[in-house]
């Protein structure tokens, strides 16, 4: 039973993520040259904010006994931590201050890695068995999160020239 419930949750964070991605390449991609950095960061790094989600991976009730706290505390910790970076980031993209893009790079960095750490972590720990009803997190959170990262990388590297 819990080989059937690990490869769901595979399928699940691949379909989702690539459904995100055509939805991304299908409406925002075409409009990244068009839009300011400004535009396309804001509501990604409001969405980001609500990482704090993550830490329902420690909460009873929100998953069964037995989640490993090898993945469960890295994983809740890593989304406060970047739904902090993310947040904070808002004011300065908002203010076009100086400290913008490197706020956004860390938050980027700091968020990508935690969530292919969390991946990683779950899957060497067999965490989907003990996910309980936090499974929508890496079942579709998560691949809206690394469809997002992944455009604020473009924007990072190809769209940001100079203000936002």
């Amino acid at each position: 039973m819990s080989a059937i419930f690990d490869r769901v949750l595979v399928l699940n964070l691949v379909a989702n993520t690539a459904i995100f991605y055509v939805a991304a390449r299908l409406y925002l991609l075409p409009q990244l040259s068009r839009l300011r950095p400004k535009q396309i960061l804001i509501p990604i790094l409001l969405l980001h904010s609500t990482r704090h989600l993550g830490l329902m991976f420690l909460t009873r009730g929100a998953t069964y006994p037995g989640l490993p706290s090898q993945f469960a505390y890295p994983a809740g910790f890593g989304d406060l931590i970047t739904a902090f970076l993310a947040f904070a980031g808002i004011p300065l993209v908002l203010r076009s201050a100086r400290l913008a893009k490197p706020a956004v790079w860390l938050f980027n960095i700091v968020g990508t890695i935690d969530l292919v750490a969390a991946i990683t972590l779950a899957t060497i720990h067999n965490a989907p068995v003990a996910m309980g009803p936090a499974y929508w997190i890496p079942a579709f959170w998560v691949p809206l999160l690394l469809v997002t990262h992944y455009v604020t990388f473009l924007v990072l590297w190809r769209h940001w020239k100079g203000a936002t």
